[in-house]
C-alpha cells in the first residue's frame, strides 16, 4: 500500500496542484478544504504526511498542528506546514507546535515532493 498524503488547503487551486504532485509521485491522496475536515479526515484513516495550510477558516494550521501532536495514535503522522506566512517567528511557531517541516508560499513543485519523500520515503 503507498504511503498517504492528506493535503489540506482552502485554495482549490493548491488543493488540486498538490493532488495532481503527490498522485503523480506515487502518493495515495486525500483532501480536507478546512482544520475541521482535516482532522475529521485523519480520524477515519491515519495519513502518513499532512501537508497543512496555516490561513484557513474553522480553525487554522497551527491549531490543527497541535491537536495532531496532542493524540498520542497520532503521533507519527509527518506535518509540513504549508503558508504564505514566511517570518521567522511564525517558522519557529508551526515548528515549536510540533511541525516537523515549514514550506513557505509561493513553493517549488519539487521542493514540495522532495521534502515529502524526505519525511516519509518515496512512494513504493
Amino acid at each position: 500500500m503507498p504511503q498517504s498524503v492528506l493535503v489540506v488547503d482552502d485554495e482549490a487551486n493548491i488543493l488540486l496542484s498538490l493532488e495532481f504532485l503527490m498522485k503523480k509521485a506515487g502518493y495515495e491522496v486525500r483532501l480536507a478544504r478546512d482544520g475541521e475536515e482535516a482532522l475529521a479526515e485523519i480520524a477515519k484513516a491515519r495519513p502518513d504526511l499532512v501537508l497543512l495550510d496555516v490561513m484557513m477558516p474553522k480553525r487554522n494550521g497551527f491549531d490543527v498542528c497541535e491537536a495532531i501532536r496532542a493524540n498520542p495514535e497520532w503521533r507519527a503522522v509527518r506535518v509540513i506546514l504549508l503558508t504564505a506566512k514566511g517570518r521567522d517567528i511564525e517558522r519557529e511557531k508551526g515548528l515549536a507546535l510540533g511541525a516537523d517541516d515549514y514550506i513557505t508560499k509561493p513553493f517549488s513543485t519539487r521542493e514540495v515532493v522532495e521534502r515529502v519523500t524526505a519525511w516519509i520515503g518515496p512512494a513504493k
